[in-house]
C-alpha cells in the first residue's frame, strides 16, 4: 500500500522528524513542474517542499501505531552483538540506520547509544562521533 498523506496529517520526515501536511501544491522547480508536498516541522516550524513522486524515497512515513510500539521496546530491550568496535564504523553504521527513516533501525540507533561510552571505551573528542 501507497502511503499518502492529506492535509492535517502528521508524518515522520528521517532528517527533521514530526512534520504536520500543510497541504499539496503544484510547483515548478529545476524546470519542471510537479506536485509537491509541504510540510511544517513540528519542532522548529521550518517549511519544507518534497515532490510527491520522492516521498517514499526520502523516507517520509506515518507515526508509528500503538501495536507497533511494543515491538519498539523489543527492539530496545536486546543488546545488538553486531555493533562495530571502531568508532568510525559505528558512526558511519548509525548515520546509515538514521538516513534510512526505518523507525527499527533509528530504535537499533538509540539502544546501541544507550551506554556505548562504558561497554567501549570512547574517550576524548571521538565522543561526539557515536
Amino acid at each position: 500500500m501507497k502511503f499518502k498523506p492529506k492535509k492535517g496529517d502528521t508524518v515522520i520526515y528521517p532528517q527533521h522528524g514530526a512534520c504536520v501536511v500543510l497541504n499539496m501544491k503544484r510547483m515548478k522547480a529545476f524546470g519542471k513542474t510537479q506536485d509537491y508536498l509541504i510540510l511544517k516541522t513540528v519542532i522548529n516550524e521550518m517549511t519544507l517542499s518534497i515532490p510527491v513522486d520522492q516521498i517514499s524515497t526520502v523516507g517520509v512515513r506515518p507515526p508509528v501505531s500503538s501495536s507497533e510500539l511494543q515491538d519498539l521496546v523489543s527492539v530496545l530491550a536486546k543488546a545488538d552483538p553486531r555493533v562495530p568496535a571502531n568508532w568510525s564504523r559505528r558512526f558511519k553504521n548509525h548515520q546509515e540506520k538514521l538516513k534510512s527513516g526505518d523507525v527499527y533501525q533509528v530504535a537499533e540507533v538509540v539502544r546501541n547509544l544507550c551506554g556505548p561510552r562504558s561497554r567501549l571505551g570512547i574517550v576524548g573528542r571521538r565522543k561526539n562521533h557515536v
